[in-house]
């Protein structure tokens, strides 16, 4: 029996959605959504379409991301999408990351669990992942340490915005009020780091030239918002989300413990199982035919990821989590060649997928050496939230206390 066109903004999708994909998977593999005026793509061999054929535009970041962040590369195509991606893609890959990069995440990393090591209980998501990933790009760039509350919040705003999917005017205008603070706030930065460079992110990105274009100041304030906020929220729910799912699964936990380079695997699994970003929007340039029929010209286009990554047409038992599944190769699993689809495909593949993976491997490097047998609180039961991003909404852990600092981050 064909079940009712399921609602992506109804209370019941917001609580848990993969019911729901399954239902959009199997009978709605292409649903018009009326409220958000968007066609949904929920398989996987349509979502990996979706990022990889160039007739799947981002030409909706127009309306979607350029009021909140800006125009950042991932919305140019051509000479210039690739020329601009040039320009910061080398600081998130090689030495860069490895020897200027990994000692402020491994800083990071310690001074936070420094704060609850020997009190033997701990909200991972308050005290650690939220605040985590948000620190490690503010230092990355150079920033005052001081500032790191309000990037916190500029941070909360401008992920409120890009997940506003049922368009609350309140949440709208903080994001655009969002923007014009952190612009007020970086400009002066930009221009004091061109006058006097630095070894930091953001003066890389201030004298950073290819083929004779350098970034202009706006560029790179509208690239420093898109990394707080995308770099921030991938990482901060992939962190809760990996120990959640391995809290779960008690058997796996012991052994990533056992066997640190399981990690990999642990991060991999949880991008496919439980992506922090559940959906990205595209927009055909043309007539498009996909599962289920015909996208016309110039439409929106939802692309479930958190559908796509459980499709049992591409995954062996999607619905379990299995850090030794034989269907998702760590080894390629934070590249262009990826086996999932959290990070994108093709052209616009998640340029900070590289430092994400070295801030998990540090994170959680560091966290099982200081949360040795870490369990959830008494009657607790972890709530996952969001529908654009999604992730656990607190994760009360309790464990006995260790030494001090100083374990393995690698």
């Amino acid at each position: 029996m064909t079940q009712p066109e399921p609602d992506i903004l109804s209370p019941a999708f917001g609580k848990d959605p993969y019911p729901t994909y399954r239902v959009l998977r199997d009978e709605y593999p292409l649903l018009w959504h009326e409220p958000t005026s968007s066609y949904i793509l929920s398989r996987y061999e349509d979502v990996e379409r979706a990022f990889k054929d160039p007739v799947f535009t981002s030409e909706n970041y127009v309306w979607q991301i350029e009021p909140v962040h800006g125009r950042t590369f991932l919305q140019m195509s051509g000479r210039e999408h690739a020329v601009r991606r040039a320009l910061v893609a080398p600081a998130f890959r090689g030495n860069a990351l490895r020897e200027q990069f990994l000692p402020v995440i491994e800083r990071n990393a310690r001074e936070l669990i420094d704060t609850f090591r020997h009190t033997g209980a701990v909200d991972l998501v308050a005290e650690f992942a939220t605040r985590f990933s948000v620190n490690v790009i503010a230092d990355m760039l150079g920033l005052d340490r001081a500032d790191h509350g309000q990037f916190q919040r500029w941070y909360t705003s401008v992920v409120a915005f890009l997940g506003n999917l049922s368009q609350d005017p309140d949440v709208t205008a903080d994001g655009l009020r969002t923007r014009e603070e952190f612009a007020a706030y970086m400009i002066p930065v930009i221009q004091e780091r061109r006058r006097r460079p630095g070894q930091d992110l953001l003066s890389i990105l201030c004298t950073a030239e290819v083929d004779g274009t350098r970034m202009t100041d706006e560029d790179i304030k509208a690239f420093c918002s898109l990394l707080l906020s995308a770099g921030g929220e991938t990482t901060d729910k992939a962190i809760s989300g990996i120990f959640l799912n391995l809290l779960r699964h008690p058997d796996q936990l012991r052994a990533v413990r056992a066997n640190r380079t399981l990690v990999a695997h642990a991060f991999a699994e949880t991008l496919r199982y439980s992506p922090p970003v559940q959906m990205i929007m595209r927009q055909v340039a043309e007539d498009t035919v996909v599962s289920g029929g015909t996208i016309p010209a110039d439409s929106t286009v939802i692309c479930l990821i958190g559908a796509a990554n459980r499709d049992e047409r591409r995954y062996t038992e999607p619905d379990t989590f299995d850090i030794y599944r034989d269907d998702l190769n760590s080894t390629n699993a934070f590249t262009a060649a990826a086996g999932h689809l959290a990070f994108c495909l093709g052209r616009h593949f998640c340029v900070g997928a590289l430092l994400a993976k070295a801030e998990i491997d540090v994170a959680m490097n560091q966290l099982l050496d200081a949360l040795p047998d870490p369990v959830l609180d008494r009657g607790f039961t972890a709530v996952e939230r969001g529908v654009f991003t999604r992730g656990p909404q607190s994760l009360p852990i309790r464990f006995t206390p260790v030494g001090d600092s100083g374990g393995q981050t690698s």
